[in-house]
């Protein structure tokens, strides 16, 4: 008596049996399987013998299928295609558990990045691959769900919301501001060590473009040393090599732990300019990425709110 366990044939005997059939041929089934022609004759020959049938008539250079083959063929068709089918569904689930979200290298770093370990921590079933470049093309490619750029909040085809504007001011270590008193003088700042950052975005403010908003015309900007991401001049700064303009938000986190201080702290500048939250209109929403879009929001939403200029 035949039992549970080895009434049924292993599937891949099956499946080269089901491209044979399809084709009447084991030459193209072995393309489509992308296994050897003797391999998928081998393995006919072992399902012919777990039943006891034949289920080809072999012929010089061809083969079709015996009447008990085509019995055979008719009924496991339909339920290969159920367990496809039901395959694809629970991997789509497993990978839609993954959520990518590219950002600017700063908001990924200094922003996302001090947060990310919190959500992680509430939402342990949910995978984010966080991508993050200045490329804005890159970060508005097909296969990412959510982006965080930089810009006026206009991007064709795209949703956006914002998470923070720009609010721009200095920023030093406090061992920096404690030997170089003079920064706490807006006057003396052109004198001193500035870390400038170096952008293709045009409209990025820059130390002498920061001074001239403060009243100083034409300044000339003395020692200066220049990196080409935000992130690096941040950490420069933190390190006790100069002062930097600190975007707020950006740099919240690294005042609230005195790794930084503002020697002019009660002066900034705001932009038109901001980061936003951005997914294309074409996309399709599910569970995953309406968690993580609601946690970026609610980040916001708690955001320090920075006072109007007096």
């Amino acid at each position: 008596m035949a039992t549970k366990r080895n009434v049924l044939p292993p599937l891949d005997y099956l499946l080269a049996f089901e491209s044979a059939a399809k084709y009447q041929s084991f030459a193209t089934a072995s393309h489509e399987l992308n296994i050897s022609e003797s391999a998928i004759s081998r393995k006919i020959r072992l399902l012919e013998l777990h039943y006891g049938i034949p289920l080809f008539v072999r012929g010089h250079q061809s083969i079709s299928l015996t009447h008990q083959g085509r019995q055979l063929i008719d009924a496991i068709t339909p339920e290969l295609q159920s367990i496809r089918d039901t395959s694809t569904q629970i991997l789509s689930r497993k990978n839609r558990n993954e959520v990518t979200v590219a950002a600017t290298n700063s908001a990924a770093s200094l922003w996302l990045m001090p947060r990310l370990r919190k959500f992680r921590s509430r939402n342990k079933q949910i995978k984010i691959m966080l991508v993050a470049s200045d490329n804005d093309v890159e970060c508005l490619g097909d296969n990412i769900n959510l982006s965080i750029l930089r810009g006026s909040g206009n991007w064709p085809g795209y949703r956006s919301r914002m998470l923070f504007g720009e609010t721009i001011f200095p920023v030093c270590s406090p061992n920096f501001l404690k030997n170089n008193g003079g920064a706490r003088n807006l006057e003396e700042l052109p004198g001193m060590s500035l870390i400038e950052v170096s952008s293709r975005h045009t409209e990025w403010m820059d130390w002498t473009t920061w001074l001239n908003h403060q009243g100083q015309d034409s300044p000339i900007v003395g020692q200066t040393v220049t990196f080409n991401t935000y992130p690096l001049a941040v950490q420069a700064a933190v390190d006790g090599l100069g002062i930097v303009l600190g975007w707020g938000h950006l740099v919240d986190h690294l005042l609230a732990s005195a790794a930084l201080v503002r020697p002019q702290s009660k002066k900034f500048e705001r932009t038109d300019f901001g980061y936003y939250l951005l997914k294309s209109e074409k996309s399709k929403s599910f569970p995953e990425r309406n968690v993580v879009e609601e946690w970026l929001l609610k980040e916001s939403a708690a955001r320090k709110s920075y006072a109007p200029p007096t």
